[in-house]
């Protein structure tokens, strides 16, 4: 595990962070409380006279609770960055979730807003989280993208926008998550920074690409951890973990300053976590336009911590059960799936099957040509600044194939693709005239074992063997909608089971209603990964 955290420029929490993108701090809190009936107060009462976060306390808490504890005078930002570090060292050698330690840049950080009396300001006040390993940047920090190519690379000269929105609002970012090299697969594990293990059985993947964030989260580090999804990256994860994973809208979130538009938009970032509310927390303090970007999203009517614990109405539910690989259900998703049929039914939705007009040839060869091409251009970056070619020291074998068909693109290829992206985006806005979300499960196949979907093997063997992955993932990333995927179920053998709901673009308030309704009426938080 590499310690090497530099902090660099301001590092306070400038006028005006109290808000949330424009929505006010008390407003978005004050909101959510009343909507989830949220107490705490006097919980903690005995925590400031003992000097420090129990560990079993610091777990009950998530990052909702972290904010209102902390502004509470329960805890401090101290506390619980000092309990994220001791559940990190306990836990961490057992799942390998965490690849690179920024403790210093997180004190240093909170030295800041001491001397600024900052340090209780902000929606995300004292929230210690975790950074994806992969196109995300920590001023001062080294980003590998889980591969040996960029372990050695210079540390970074700015902070991501969407990293310095969170920190704006509070949250202490002291590590990296690990990545597969450069998010490839759907397993994390790489031969710069090894497997990372599910907590739930530790022979298992904690899926990918964001699995170290996933892992970090249902092993009890952090209550959140950043992540991006190009083609199923947080949705996968979560539903292997047992956590939250919401892909917003096609550039709901920032990507800059960096990398202002990667992959047609196919890649977006926000968090997983364990409850919805989080998740709305987050994603108000991320969302919003930055400029230079070439899309637009609409501006919200209300903050999203507001549509917790609003009614969602009697929606229309269409049901997707066949994936667009054709790989046939396992027994114990199939299972997961009718019962959350069951479910909205029970709550009054309206269930209807639904055969989505998509061709899978057309899909996947988009979806390929935007991600070969992107990860071309950043290797090249890469080779300029080293001097030198490329060589089998510097990368893995399936990301060797990914660039050689990358190399054979040509710009007539690379056009088509685009449109094929706007033309399955408007096939899928179309499916939204008739239904309010979608159904289907996240995978079709669950949890693989370590090694499965390794990028170190054959190509053959590797494609045989992800087909059952991503294949109802990739779909969202292509057409933009937002997804969000819920753990609503358990497998016969303990592993949890995701399910996905999507949405036409920009509703991701409709999700939110929604899986805030599931959370009650089944409340998941309380079932955790034993570690």
């Amino acid at each position: 595990m590499q310690k090497d955290p530099l902090p660099h420029g301001d590092t306070g929490v400038a006028p005006g962070a109290n808000a949330v993108d424009g929505w006010p701090r008390r407003q978005v809190l004050k909101a959510g409380a009343v909507a989830l009936g949220v107490g705490l107060l006097g919980r903690f009462a005995d925590v400031r006279a003992a000097g420090g976060l129990s560990a079993s306390d610091y777990q009950a808490l998530d990052a909702w609770a972290m904010v209102k504890g902390l502004q509470a005078g329960e805890f401090s930002a101290e506390d619980l960055l000092a309990a994220a570090i001791a559940r990190c060292e306990l836990v961490n050698p057992k799942i390998n979730a965490v690849n690179m330690r920024h403790d210093e840049y997180a004190h240093a950080l909170l030295a800041a807003r001491h001397k600024a009396a900052t340090l209780a300001q902000g929606a995300l006040a004292g929230v210690p989280i975790l950074l994806k390993d992969l196109n995300t940047y920590l001023q001062g920090t080294t980003t590998s993208n889980g591969s040996r190519l960029f372990k050695d690379a210079p540390p970074a000269s700015v902070t991501s926008t969407l990293i310095r929105r969170y920190e704006m609002a509070g949250a202490v970012p002291f590590g990296k998550a690990a990545s597969p090299e450069f998010g490839l697969t759907t397993t994390t594990e790489s031969l710069a920074w090894g497997q990372t293990r599910n907590p739930w059985n530790l022979a298992l993947s904690a899926g990918g690409s964001s699995g170290g964030s996933a892992a970090a989260v249902a092993a009890g580090i952090v209550p959140v951890a950043h992540a991006t999804d190009g083609g199923g990256s947080i949705r996968i994860p979560a539903s292997y973990c047992g956590l939250v994973g919401l892909k917003p809208t096609r550039y709901r979130t920032p990507s800059g300053p960096t990398r202002l538009e990667s992959s047609f938009g196919a890649s977006v970032a926000n968090v997983v976590s364990r409850s919805v509310r989080d998740t709305a927390l987050f994603l108000d303090a991320g969302q919003g336009h930055e400029p230079g970007s070439p899309y637009w999203t609409q501006p919200l009517q209300r903050p999203y911590v507001e549509e917790l614990g609003r009614e969602p109405g009697r929606l229309r539910v269409g049901l997707v059960r066949e994936s667009l690989t054709g790989a046939p259900l396992d027994p114990a998703i199939a299972k997961v799936l009718d019962e959350t049929i069951k479910h909205l039914l029970g709550l009054g939705h309206e269930v209807d099957e639904l055969r989505l007009p998509i061709q899978p040839q057309q899909l996947f060869g988009a979806h390929g040509v935007a991600i070969g091409n992107s990860l071309l251009a950043s290797v090249k970056d890469r080779e300029k600044a080293l001097g030198r070619a490329l060589g089998p020291q510097d990368l893995e074998i399936i990301t060797f194939g990914v660039l050689e068909r990358a190399s054979k693109a040509t710009g007539e290829g690379v056009v088509r693709a685009r449109q094929a992206f706007e033309d399955i985006s408007m096939v899928m806005e179309q499916q939204f005239e008739r239904f309010d979300v979608i159904l289907s499960p996240v995978t079709a196949s669950l949890t693989p074992a370590l090694g499965e979907l390794s990028l170190n093997q054959p190509y053959e063997s590797y494609a045989r063997k992800a087909m059952g992955s991503a294949a109802f993932t990739v779909l969202a990333n292509v057409s933009g909608q937002p997804a969000i995927t819920l753990p609503l179920g358990m497998s016969d053998n303990g592993l949890p089971v995701g399910m996905m709901f999507t949405a036409r673009l920009g509703a991701e308030d409709v999700l939110l209603r929604l899986a805030s309704q599931l959370e009650q009426d089944r409340p998941w938080v309380a079932r955790r990964a034993v570690i």
